[in-house]
């Protein structure tokens, strides 16, 4: 079940490339991380309004699987799936060749909610997060 559904789109651009002019690995993450912002964008829940609530969401696990590499102008779609606010941010996402619809990457991640005044990890999403989950749910 997801809570959750964005897509983000982006053009490869030319320094995304390594030397064997495909998408550098470490990119993906570039690109997911672009998501996440689109993502909290969407929400109206952004990385600052997160921070002026005295939390952060750093990732503690990380699963990537290589699928297809992107090529210089490919048009890619990323889609995140919410799975769950507590007591963890889990995130499912796949990328696409937006062209060709086909699966060239996937990845998970597991964020801690961490509350900056308290210097520890708490396992309850801040009431913003959740009325901001609520109110894109409908």
């Amino acid at each position: 079940m997801s809570l959750y559904t964005s897509k983000y789109e982006l053009k490869v651009s030319f320094e995304d490339l390594d030397p064997m002019y495909i998408v550098w690995h470490g990119n993906y993450l570039r690109y997911l991380e672009q998501a996440r912002c689109d993502l909290l964008s969407k929400l109206n829940y952004t990385y600052l309004d997160m921070k002026n609530d005295g939390f952060a969401y750093p990732i503690a696990k990380l699963r990537v699987k290589y699928i297809k590499p992107a090529q210089f102008m490919d048009n890619l779609v990323v889609v995140l799936d919410v799975k769950s606010l507590e007591p963890t941010l889990d995130i499912k996402y796949k990328i696409f060749n937006k062209d060709s619809n086909e699966k060239i990457f996937e990845a998970e991640t597991m964020q801690i909610c961490y509350d900056v005044k308290l210097g520890k990890s708490v396992y309850t999403a801040p009431i913003s997060l959740q009325k901001a989950i609520k109110e894109a749910q409908g």
